[in-house]
């Protein structure tokens, strides 16, 4: 629930965010940010995944004092690592411009925002870690929900005062994609502080924990560092694979483009409405699967180490129903409306290449939103190999659709017309690639397992079918009497997620209980028992 309300702030934020910098200033802002995102898994990204996975471990085998100190390993971990790369992006921020990036002019200034943020996030994912592998999300999402609101407020505010402080600078776009980066920092530091007060108040319990821990194994720091970084590495080049693509999209794509004489500012402009319309639109869901992904693992692993691998199904199954219960709608719903939503969001006067920025941005929603499935899939599947000691599989698999999607994006940008859409061909591709290959892998590993399919696929596809009957005939209807399409647009999804509950209860998709387990699922139930669906 944490992780949607984030993402809904996100996207609520980065609408005016957009519109204050312009296209240009979104694409600097969105090769800067992937810039950060990537030196941040490489250096501190994977601790709350691979410190909550130890932690659980331990917790399930009551060893107390191993986990006081496999949380004091992993802090000075993130001391070294976060502030190491921290420096790094400081200094190199030029160079990364100047041999990397060159076609896309200024994105130095907001890269040495970002900076600070490494370090303070490293600290920020130990703390997550240790609260999650204590099996409660409630640290974790507490701290996400304030630190998106401090980064919304100051995100906007920053952007529009960088922006007219630098009116007739050349790095006028970088200056205001560099207030927006601030408020990334800021919201990390305030997150920070609420995690640090949350230990210091749970902190006598570890102790009285640790006090009557009659375990005779003791783990040493040399033992717990190795077994971090050995948890940590095959997570961090599973997610520098994901995470680097975005990257390679867009320097293909710039030196490509500029290859064909494409101006600098058209190619930044492109690049913004890719990230800061189409990515940011599919995050939203993407980032659901993310959660539940995270959220199972813990569980998952101690059901493994316990040896219950009927637990363990049962927590891998569920993962993966649910995420196909949000995601296939959502792919619908962005292929039925992607001009519309695109025109409510983001509808100003800007033109790309004579085209209205929302028009372009509403046809890569619609042709692109299947990939919104395939994320959702691929990263379940993989915490699914994570939770089962199989790190590496879900880096090889990656590194294997990596290769694919190069070829891809490469041969369609270079032996055809299509420019901007041949990053959606890529952005599709790779997560369908690693789903079938985790697929095949759990399968093999667990022969046992057997993903239940009518209720998880066909019953969500057959209500996103009904679903989009609705959403053609009501926006139809609506756009006849009412000229404004924010108001036809709302309406239309209002009466789109309506027609989506009804029809997936009946068609019984959902039972009882894993109704209960969605955000505000005994509401759910109590309105469904009203409608007689269920």
């Amino acid at each position: 629930m944490a992780s949607l309300l984030v993402r809904f702030i996100g996207l609520a934020y980065r609408i005016p965010m957009n519109n204050i910098l312009g296209t240009k200033g979104v694409g600097i802002y969105g090769i800067a940010f992937d810039i950060y995102d990537l030196l941040l898994i490489i250096s501190s990204y994977s601790l709350p995944l691979a410190l909550s996975k130890i932690v659980s471990g331990l917790q399930a085998r009551r060893e107390f004092k191993n986990v006081g100190r496999s949380f004091q390993v992993a802090l000075f971990f993130g001391v070294i690592s976060g502030g190491l790369f921290a420096l790094v992006l400081l200094f190199g921020a030029g160079a990364i411009e100047r041999y990397i990036y060159p076609e896309y002019p200024g994105v130095e200034i907001p890269l040495r925002v970002l900076a600070p943020t490494i370090f303070v996030v490293a600290l920020l994912g130990v703390f997550r870690g240790f609260f999650q592998g204590k099996k409660t999300m409630m640290p974790t999402a507490f701290s996400q929900v304030i630190e998106q609101i401090v980064n919304a407020a100051v995100s906007v505010l920053a952007s529009y005062y960088f922006m007219k402080w630098n009116v007739g600078n050349i790095h006028q776009a970088a200056w205001g994609a560099a207030g927006g980066t601030l408020g990334t920092c800021l919201g990390a530091v305030s997150a920070l502080l609420i995690l640090l007060f949350l230990y210091w108040v749970y902190r006598p319990i570890q102790v009285k924990q640790e006090r009557r821990d009659r375990t005779r194994r003791r783990l040493s720091g040399r033992y717990l560092f190795m077994l971090l970084l050995m948890t940590i590495l095959p997570v961090i080049l599973s997610q520098t694979v994901y995470n680097i693509t975005g990257l390679i999209d867009y320097k293909l794509f710039g030196s490509l483009s500029s290859g064909r004489g494409i101006d600098s500012g058209i190619i930044s402009s492109l690049a913004g409405v890719y990230s800061g319309q189409y990515r940011l639109l599919c995050s939203v869901p993407i980032a659901i699967s993310t959660a539940v992904a995270s959220s199972m693992i813990p569980s998952a692993v101690a059901a493994y180490t316990e040896g219950d691998v009927a637990q363990w199904k049962k927590n891998v199954s569920s993962g993966i129903k649910f995420n196909m219960v949000v995601a296939i709608p959502c792919a619908a719903g962005f292929s039925m409306l992607g001009f519309s939503i695109t025109k409510m969001l983001f509808s100003t006067s800007e033109t790309v290449l004579g085209v209205p920025t929302w028009v372009l941005g509403g046809r890569l929603l619609t042709l692109g939103s299947v990939a919104v499935v395939f994320y959702a899939l691929s990263n379940v599947t993989g915490g699914a190999l994570q939770s089962i000691d199989k790190m590496r599989l879900p880096v090889i698999h990656s590194a294997i659709s990596l290769i694919v999607h190069i070829l891809v994006v490469a041969l369609l940008l270079k032996y055809t017309e299509i420019g901007i859409y041949a990053l959606i061909a890529g952005n599709v591709t790779f997560p369908f690639v690693v789903f079938i290959l985790n697929l095949w892998a759990i399968r093999r590993y667990v022969p046992e397992y057997r993903q239940e399919c009518v209720k998880t696929f066909v019953a969500p596809v057959a209500a996103s079918a009904w679903m989009a009957v609705a959403i053609a005939l009501v926006y139809w209807i609506s756009s006849r009497f009412i000229p404004l399409n924010i108001v036809c647009t709302l309406i239309t999804i209002c009466v789109a997620v309506f027609v989506y509950f009804i029809v997936l209860l009946l068609l019984r998709g959902l039972t009882k209980d894993e109704l209960y387990d969605f955000p505000m699922g005994r509401r759910l139930y109590l309105l469904a028992k009203h409608l007689h669906v269920m």
